[in-house]
Formats: C-alpha cells, structure tokens, sequence
C-alpha cells in the first residue's frame, strides 16, 4: 500500500476486507448447513412415502405384487407431480411403478440389500433427482418374496428452496455489510478525530497562531503531543540562546576593541594591550560560545555512561598538571547512565574538575551517583577553595577578568546547569577547599 494513504483509509480497507471475508465464510457456512438442512428434510418425506408403500403393498398366493388403487400420497397419482415410486421384486422379475411416472423415466433402483436404507442425489433423464432406496423381504405364503421400494422426487423444488434462500441470505448480509462499513466509517471518523485535531494545531504552530499543542488528547497520543511541546520548547530556547549569545558577544567584544583602537596611539603600550585584550575577547568568546552551544535538559537524548566520559577528563587533567602530581580520583556506579549530552557532560565535567585541578594543592574527588531520582556530580579539592561564592556564580561577562578556572569556566557551567534544570552549589568541601556540587533532575 501506498505511504501516501491516509490512516483511516488503511483501517477502513482492513475492515472491509475482514468483514467481507467473514460474511463470505459464514454465508457459505450458513448456506450450506440450510442445503444439508433442507436436503436431510427431503429425504425425510421420500423415507415416508417408502412407509406408505409398504402399508399398502400386498402379495398374493402366487407371490405377485398387488397394490391399491389409489394412495394416501396424492402426488404419486398425479402424472409428472415431481415425486415417482417403484417397488421391483427382482425373483418374479416384475415391477410397479406409480401413475405419476407416466411419461417419464426416473431412474429407479432395482437393486438394494435388504435392511438397508440408501439416499440417493443423481442425475437421470435430463433431470436432477433425490432419491430414496429400501429393501425388504415379503413373507408369502410360499415363502420371502424381495422387493425393493423406490421414491424420487424431481430436484428442482429442492433446488428452487436453496436459490431462494441464498437470494435472502446474501441480500442481507450484504445489507448487513454495508450498514457495518458506515458504522464502522463513522467510528472511525470519531476515533481518529483527535488526530485530526493535532494536525489542525501543528498547522496553527506552523502559522504562528499559537506556540504548542494546546488541546486534550486521549492517552494513546498524549506522550506524542507531550513530546511535541517539549522539542517545540527546546527549540525556542535554543533559538532565544542563540541570540542572546550574539547580542552579548557583540556588547562584550566593543570595550576591547575600543581599548585596542586606543591602544593605537600609544606604539609603547601596544604590545602588552594587545596580549591582554586578546586574552579578554578569547575569554568573551569561550563564555558565550558555551552558552550558545548548552544543549539543555532533553528527554530524546541516548542515556550516557558517565563514568568513562570523567575517566577520560581525569586522565587529560593528569597530562596537563603532571608536575603537580596531584591524585585524582573517580567514585561512582561503573553502570551509572543518564540521559544528557556527552558534549555537555565533558564541558560541565572539564570546567569544574579544571578549576578544581589548577588550585589543589595535591587532591582532588570526584563523585558520581544518584540521590531521590536526581543526578549528584561532586567535585572537591583541597586548595584554597571559594572567597565569593555568589560574586562567581553571578560573574558577567564584562568581568572575565579573573583567573580562568573560577571565571568564564564556572560561567558556563552555571548556564549549562542552569539549562537542564539543575542546580550548582558551591561550598566548603571535607577536604578543606571547594566543593562543587551539580545537581540534575530527572529529564
């Protein structure tokens, strides 16, 4: 089936293909338990015109069959009634016939073992025939005489019952079927009208005339209308971020430039104002690139081992403090997942446990693990740890002056943080120097 087609029009066909079937399959059903039903009838009344043969058939002295002049079953003395009897008694080689068989040659059996009863669906002289057969030995006065009693009944009636029938029969199933299919239509129509109704939003969103799916939906989609709003919000967010970076980046960017630019009339002092501004503006740029770049709390992200992302930061800290010989160390669950963005993860990780690095004096721990459901990510070192906790957290950018571990790098975290949900505390740690502590809530 094409992709193209529409949901309802899939389960509209799906439905109209199994209840074809099942109206199919018990029509047949039920048209052939009537055939059977009807058949079995007819065989019932020729089984009781052969009782009828029997009470009025006689045989004389001389063994020959006599029967009467006139039957209890009427059609047997009509000519061409549709329903014919013979009674043969095969030893005197004789044989009655009924009057209704005048003209006509119905095939007969002649033969039967006696005691036995035989039901018989043929074809003889043109015709189609239900017959029934039975045998029976005649005590005489000289002995058993066998004969063997005959009744066919002309097809066509039971024909005529059957087509009359399956023209009833079909005629209401396929009324039956077609008041289903509206039914099942309209049920459908009224099912899927929640659908409708998102799409309907998502081409209001799409339009600007509303910012997400507003609406109350069943449970089945309330997770894909949930989720929508969350990509929606994300994406806002991202964008809005986005702006503010360049907005503050290019406010941040004038007062170097405009040092520089004075700088120019100085030759003596160029040199060290240059050194200095470019090292301001690197500064401006790391911060606001990092706010830019915050991926922010998701629920779509792939769940994230922790451990072996702070592994490989710790042994890059290890590289580059070598001659500090300071002993880092990684505490946490080895299967410790959690759905963030390695990116994130290794610029909120880097950054403290950079900072943390630089002012130890000769240790620094890390921690990793789970509180009430939310993610804790500790870090602690024993140097001379924070002096203004709020004055670091709360640093602008026009003030990245500071050393970089405890400026432009808490900065961001504070902001990446800030973008998941979470918290950044900053304290006195059982080391004696700085503790940070990053606390994320479920996504």
């Amino acid at each position: 089936m094409s992709p193209g087609y529409s949901i309802r029009a899939r389960l509209l066909l799906g439905a109209a293909l199994v209840l074809v079937a099942f109206l199919v399959g018990a029509g047949l059903a039920v048209q052939r338990a009537h055939a059977d039903s009807v058949r079995a009838v007819h065989f019932g009344r020729l089984q009781g015109t052969v009782y009828l043969l029997l009470a009025g058939a006689e045989v004389d002295a001389a063994g020959a069959l006599t029967m009467p002049a006139g039957l209890a079953e009427p059609r047997l003395m009509l000519p061409a009634s549709g329903l014919y009897a013979s009674i043969a008694s095969p030893g005197a080689g004789e044989q009655w016939r009924s009057p209704s068989s005048l003209g006509q040659q119905p095939p007969f059996r002649r033969a039967q073992p006696v005691g036995e009863w035989r039901y018989d669906d043929l074809d003889g002289d043109g015709k189609g025939w239900l017959g029934v057969t039975y045998s029976v030995n005649w005590a005489g006065r000289n002995g058993a005489v066998p004969l063997v009693l005959s009744v066919l009944e002309d097809r066509a009636t039971f024909d005529a019952e059957i087509r009359i029938f399956a023209r009833t029969l079909w005629a209401w199933l396929g009324s039956a079927g077609v008041l289903l299919l509206m039914a099942q239509l309209l049920l459908l129509r009224w099912a899927l009208s929640p659908l409708r109704r998102v799409a309907g939003e998502i081409r209001r969103i799409e339009a600007g005339e509303q910012e997400g799916i507003e609406g109350s939906y069943p449970t089945e989609i309330t997770g894909l209308t949930g989720n929508l709003n969350t990509l929606l919000r994300q994406e806002r967010v991202r964008q809005v971020r986005y702006k503010e970076a360049l907005s503050f980046l290019a406010h941040s960017l004038k007062t170097p430039l405009a040092v520089l630019r004075n700088a120019l009339a100085e030759p003596a002092q160029l040199p060290a104002a240059v050194e200095q501004q470019v090292a301001r503006m690197d500064d401006i740029v790391q911060h606001q690139l990092g706010r830019a770049a915050a991926g922010g709390a998701t629920r779509f992200a792939r769940p994230l081992e922790l451990l072996p992302v702070i592994d490989r930061i710790r042994d890059a800290l290890a590289k580059v403090y070598a001659e500090k010989r300071l002993a880092l160390t990684v505490d946490g669950p080895p299967q410790l997942r959690w759905r963030i963005d390695e990116g994130d993860t290794f610029e909120m990780m880097g950054n403290v446990m950079d900072n943390a690095a630089k002012w130890a004096r000769s240790r620094v721990a890390v921690r990793a693990g789970l509180e009430q459901g939310r993610l804790v990510l500790q870090v602690d070192d024993d140097g001379p740890g924070f002096s203004d906790t709020e004055a670091v957290l709360g640093l602008h950018v026009r003030g990245d002056e500071r050393v970089p571990g405890h400026g432009v790098g808490l900065a961001v975290v504070n902001d990446l943080v800030a973008s998941h949900g979470g918290e950044l505390q900053l304290t006195r740690s059982d080391l004696g120097g700085g503790r940070v502590r990053i606390v994320l809530p479920a996504p």
